[in-house]
């Protein structure tokens, strides 16, 4: 089994299924393991019971990052950021996959099963992986929102 920096969790609901497919096929062919959490078919699936556990696995430190699929992307965005520890980041142009990681050091992509093609969603992917977190004055930020999600935990 490989390490946990080179394990990334995966969810969908059944609008993003041919998606999730198609980029935990990608990932696997450039060395990843992917922990599915579903849903696996085209049946009514609700994007909490994927989003959930799969952003819990990243908050924990059990998988290096998340990537995330519905319908708008939005609900898993919403489910994803109520975990601990996850900066999930929806994203539509290889742009703001890039940047997302190099300012915000997002941790779970969370991509739209009606608004990118399933190439698309690779190419994205892609691009989120390649970034790095820059630092610097991004840093400064994200601490900010560490402390905040610190002190106001229940």
């Amino acid at each position: 089994m490989a390490g946990v920096e080179k394990t990334i969790s995966m969810g969908s609901d059944h609008r993003g299924v041919a998606h999730k497919a198609l980029i935990a096929e990608f990932l696997t062919q450039q060395g990843y393991t992917i922990k599915d959490f579903g849903c696996h078919g085209t049946d009514s699936a609700d994007y909490p019971d994927a989003a959930l556990p799969a952003a819990n696995m990243v908050g924990e430190g059990l998988a290096v990052a998340g990537i995330l699929i519905c319908g708008s992307g939005i609900g898993m965005s919403i489910a994803a950021n109520k975990v601990l520890g996850v900066r999930a980041s929806l994203c539509f142009t290889e742009d703001q996959a890039r940047t997302t990681r190099q300012h915000n050091d997002s941790n779970v992509l969370c991509l739209s099963g009606d608004g990118v093609d399933p190439d698309t969603a690779v190419q994205l992917t892609a691009a989120w992986l390649k970034s790095e977190f820059e630092g610097g004055r991004h840093a400064r930020r994200v601490d900010k929102i560490i402390a905040w999600e610190n002190d106001h935990q229940k």
